[in-house]
Protein backbone atom coordinates (compact mmCIF):
# COMPACT_ATOMS: atom_id res chain seq x y z
CA UNK A 1 0.00 0.00 0.00
CA UNK A 2 1.19 3.45 -0.70
CA UNK A 3 1.39 5.66 2.20
CA UNK A 4 -0.29 9.11 2.72
CA UNK A 5 3.04 11.51 2.08
CA UNK A 6 2.49 14.58 4.16
CA UNK A 7 3.30 17.28 2.06
CA UNK A 8 3.48 19.44 5.43
CA UNK A 9 5.65 17.51 7.56
CA UNK A 10 8.36 19.22 8.98
CA UNK A 11 11.31 19.42 6.61
CA UNK A 12 14.66 17.96 7.66
CA UNK A 13 17.03 20.38 6.21
CA UNK A 14 17.66 24.29 5.97
CA UNK A 15 17.27 23.65 1.85
CA UNK A 16 13.94 21.48 2.34
CA UNK A 17 12.63 24.43 4.31
CA UNK A 18 13.73 27.50 1.68
CA UNK A 19 12.59 24.86 -1.57
CA UNK A 20 9.02 23.65 0.45
CA UNK A 21 8.75 28.43 1.59
CA UNK A 22 9.41 29.68 -2.19
CA UNK A 23 7.47 26.67 -3.38
CA UNK A 24 4.38 28.01 -1.29
CA UNK A 25 4.71 31.33 -2.29
CA UNK A 26 4.96 30.26 -5.36
CA UNK A 27 1.74 28.38 -5.56
CA UNK A 28 -0.46 31.34 -3.54
CA UNK A 29 1.05 34.16 -5.93
CA UNK A 30 2.97 35.57 -2.92
CA UNK A 31 5.72 35.63 -5.55
CA UNK A 32 3.84 36.70 -8.65
CA UNK A 33 3.75 34.38 -12.10
CA UNK A 34 6.17 35.38 -14.34
CA UNK A 35 8.08 36.92 -11.97
CA UNK A 36 12.42 37.14 -12.25
CA UNK A 37 14.00 34.91 -9.58
CA UNK A 38 16.86 36.71 -8.22
CA UNK A 39 19.08 34.49 -5.85
CA UNK A 40 20.63 37.68 -4.03
CA UNK A 41 17.10 39.02 -3.10
CA UNK A 42 15.75 35.91 -2.26
CA UNK A 43 19.21 34.57 -0.12
CA UNK A 44 18.29 37.74 1.83
CA UNK A 45 14.71 37.46 2.16
CA UNK A 46 14.93 34.01 3.38
CA UNK A 47 18.11 34.85 5.44
CA UNK A 48 19.64 31.69 3.91
CA UNK A 49 22.95 31.25 1.49
CA UNK A 50 22.77 31.99 -2.15
CA UNK A 51 24.00 28.38 -2.63
CA UNK A 52 20.87 27.44 -0.71
CA UNK A 53 18.74 29.65 -3.12
CA UNK A 54 20.03 27.60 -5.68
CA UNK A 55 19.28 24.18 -4.92
CA UNK A 56 15.69 25.23 -4.12
CA UNK A 57 15.85 27.00 -7.68
CA UNK A 58 16.67 23.89 -9.20
CA UNK A 59 14.06 21.94 -7.75
CA UNK A 60 11.37 24.31 -7.78
CA UNK A 61 12.08 23.74 -11.94
CA UNK A 62 11.75 19.99 -11.49
CA UNK A 63 8.42 20.95 -9.89
CA UNK A 64 7.95 22.89 -13.63
CA UNK A 65 7.03 25.88 -11.34
CA UNK A 66 9.98 27.90 -12.15
CA UNK A 67 11.75 28.05 -15.80
CA UNK A 68 15.23 29.05 -17.76
CA UNK A 69 15.46 31.34 -20.38
CA UNK A 70 18.46 32.16 -22.07
CA UNK A 71 19.37 36.02 -21.39
CA UNK A 72 16.80 36.03 -18.61
CA UNK A 73 17.57 33.15 -15.74
CA UNK A 74 14.78 31.89 -13.66
CA UNK A 75 11.81 32.94 -14.05
CA UNK A 76 8.18 31.58 -12.34
CA UNK A 77 6.00 30.41 -14.83
CA UNK A 78 3.46 32.37 -16.06
CA UNK A 79 -0.19 31.37 -16.15
CA UNK A 80 -1.46 31.31 -19.42
CA UNK A 81 -3.84 29.85 -21.27
CA UNK A 82 -2.00 27.71 -23.53
CA UNK A 83 -0.61 26.37 -20.30
CA UNK A 84 -3.77 26.02 -18.57
CA UNK A 85 -5.19 24.02 -21.49
CA UNK A 86 -2.00 21.87 -21.87
CA UNK A 87 -1.43 20.72 -17.92
CA UNK A 88 -5.57 19.69 -18.31
CA UNK A 89 -5.08 17.50 -20.54
CA UNK A 90 -2.41 15.63 -18.71
CA UNK A 91 -4.60 15.98 -15.70
CA UNK A 92 -7.57 14.86 -17.34
CA UNK A 93 -5.95 11.97 -18.66
CA UNK A 94 -3.71 10.65 -15.61
CA UNK A 95 -6.34 11.51 -13.17
CA UNK A 96 -9.06 9.86 -14.85
CA UNK A 97 -6.75 6.89 -14.64
CA UNK A 98 -6.28 7.01 -10.83
CA UNK A 99 -10.10 7.42 -10.10
CA UNK A 100 -10.42 3.89 -12.43
CA UNK A 101 -7.91 2.49 -10.07
CA UNK A 102 -8.59 3.78 -7.07
CA UNK A 103 -12.08 2.18 -7.63
CA UNK A 104 -10.21 -1.21 -7.90
CA UNK A 105 -7.45 -0.69 -5.30
CA UNK A 106 -8.83 1.44 -2.56
CA UNK A 107 -9.46 -0.07 0.85
CA UNK A 108 -13.29 0.32 2.15
CA UNK A 109 -11.52 1.88 5.12
CA UNK A 110 -9.85 4.59 2.74
CA UNK A 111 -12.77 4.90 1.03
CA UNK A 112 -14.51 6.13 4.34
CA UNK A 113 -11.89 8.20 4.71
CA UNK A 114 -12.34 10.00 1.79
CA UNK A 115 -15.68 10.01 2.75
CA UNK A 116 -15.22 11.99 5.69
CA UNK A 117 -12.44 14.36 4.16
CA UNK A 118 -15.44 15.53 1.97
CA UNK A 119 -18.02 15.58 4.79
CA UNK A 120 -14.92 18.40 6.88
CA UNK A 121 -15.04 20.02 2.92
CA UNK A 122 -19.03 20.54 3.57
CA UNK A 123 -18.70 23.16 6.52
CA UNK A 124 -16.45 25.30 3.55
CA UNK A 125 -18.97 24.95 0.51
CA UNK A 126 -21.73 25.22 2.59
CA UNK A 127 -20.22 29.38 3.02
CA UNK A 128 -20.74 29.19 -0.81
CA UNK A 129 -17.48 31.54 -0.85
CA UNK A 130 -14.61 29.67 -1.79
CA UNK A 131 -13.73 25.83 -2.11
CA UNK A 132 -9.94 25.74 -0.89
CA UNK A 133 -8.12 22.65 0.09
CA UNK A 134 -4.67 22.27 1.64
CA UNK A 135 -2.00 20.24 -0.14
CA UNK A 136 -1.25 17.00 0.76
CA UNK A 137 -3.79 14.53 2.69
CA UNK A 138 -6.69 17.29 2.78
CA UNK A 139 -6.92 17.53 -0.88
CA UNK A 140 -9.65 15.26 -2.02
CA UNK A 141 -7.57 14.86 -5.69
CA UNK A 142 -4.41 13.72 -3.91
CA UNK A 143 -6.27 11.35 -1.54
CA UNK A 144 -7.20 9.67 -4.87
CA UNK A 145 -4.07 9.69 -7.01
CA UNK A 146 -2.41 7.84 -3.66
CA UNK A 147 -5.78 5.56 -3.65
CA UNK A 148 -4.65 4.47 -7.38
CA UNK A 149 -1.38 2.72 -5.32
CA UNK A 150 -0.01 2.84 -8.47
CA UNK A 151 3.64 4.44 -8.25
CA UNK A 152 4.44 5.54 -11.35
CA UNK A 153 1.28 7.50 -11.82
CA UNK A 154 1.52 8.67 -8.17
CA UNK A 155 5.08 9.93 -9.52
CA UNK A 156 4.04 11.36 -12.43
CA UNK A 157 0.88 13.79 -10.98
CA UNK A 158 2.51 14.17 -7.00
CA UNK A 159 6.11 14.57 -7.93
CA UNK A 160 5.96 16.52 -11.11
CA UNK A 161 2.78 18.52 -11.82
CA UNK A 162 0.84 18.43 -8.63
CA UNK A 163 2.35 21.96 -7.47
CA UNK A 164 1.73 23.27 -10.75
CA UNK A 165 -2.07 22.67 -11.20
CA UNK A 166 -2.49 23.85 -6.77
CA UNK A 167 -0.89 27.00 -9.16
CA UNK A 168 -3.59 27.36 -11.03
CA UNK A 169 -6.16 26.30 -9.04
CA UNK A 170 -5.47 28.29 -5.81
CA UNK A 171 -4.46 31.49 -7.59
CA UNK A 172 -7.45 31.49 -9.95
CA UNK A 173 -9.68 29.94 -7.21
CA UNK A 174 -13.07 28.20 -7.42
CA UNK A 175 -16.35 30.75 -6.27
CA UNK A 176 -19.70 31.40 -6.88
CA UNK A 177 -22.09 28.85 -8.19
CA UNK A 178 -18.86 26.50 -9.32
CA UNK A 179 -18.29 25.65 -5.84
CA UNK A 180 -21.06 23.86 -4.64
CA UNK A 181 -21.46 21.51 -8.03
CA UNK A 182 -18.07 21.04 -7.55
CA UNK A 183 -18.16 19.37 -3.87
CA UNK A 184 -21.24 17.57 -5.79
CA UNK A 185 -18.98 16.21 -8.65
CA UNK A 186 -16.38 15.17 -5.96
CA UNK A 187 -19.34 13.05 -4.27
CA UNK A 188 -20.48 11.69 -7.03
CA UNK A 189 -16.70 10.41 -7.79
CA UNK A 190 -16.22 8.82 -4.40
CA UNK A 191 -19.50 6.88 -4.77
CA UNK A 192 -18.86 5.54 -8.12
CA UNK A 193 -15.41 4.63 -6.08
CA UNK A 194 -17.21 2.97 -3.61
CA UNK A 195 -19.49 1.38 -5.56
CA UNK A 196 -16.10 -0.49 -7.22
CA UNK A 197 -17.12 0.88 -10.58
CA UNK A 198 -14.52 1.97 -12.13
CA UNK A 199 -15.22 3.07 -15.56
CA UNK A 200 -17.96 5.52 -13.89
CA UNK A 201 -15.34 6.58 -11.41
CA UNK A 202 -12.98 7.59 -14.71
CA UNK A 203 -15.71 9.22 -16.14
CA UNK A 204 -17.13 11.19 -13.65
CA UNK A 205 -13.54 12.65 -13.09
CA UNK A 206 -12.34 13.28 -16.66
CA UNK A 207 -15.59 15.57 -16.18
CA UNK A 208 -14.67 17.14 -13.35
CA UNK A 209 -11.90 18.09 -14.54
CA UNK A 210 -12.85 19.33 -17.63
CA UNK A 211 -15.81 21.66 -16.24
CA UNK A 212 -12.72 23.10 -14.01
CA UNK A 213 -10.91 23.35 -16.50
CA UNK A 214 -13.47 25.42 -17.99
CA UNK A 215 -14.08 27.65 -15.04
CA UNK A 216 -10.44 28.88 -14.86
CA UNK A 217 -9.73 29.74 -18.06
CA UNK A 218 -13.01 32.00 -17.67
CA UNK A 219 -11.28 33.39 -14.87
CA UNK A 220 -7.75 33.84 -17.03
CA UNK A 221 -9.65 35.59 -19.85
CA UNK A 222 -11.78 37.72 -17.31
CA UNK A 223 -8.62 38.89 -15.14
CA UNK A 224 -6.60 38.91 -18.26
CA UNK A 225 -8.98 41.34 -20.03
CA UNK A 226 -8.41 45.50 -20.34
CA UNK A 227 -10.80 47.17 -17.35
Amino acid sequence: MIPLVNLTAQPVTVTDKTFIQLRTDIVEGIIPSGSKLSEMELSTKYAVSRAVIREAINRLESCHLVERKANIGARVVTLTLEGLAELYQVRESLEGMAARLAAKNMTDAEIADLQSLLDTHLEWVQTGQTYYQEAGDLDFHYRVILGSKNNQLVTMLIDSIYHLIRMYRVQLGMAGPRVTTAFDEHKHIVQAISNRDAELAEILMRRHILYTKNTLEQKLVSDSSPN
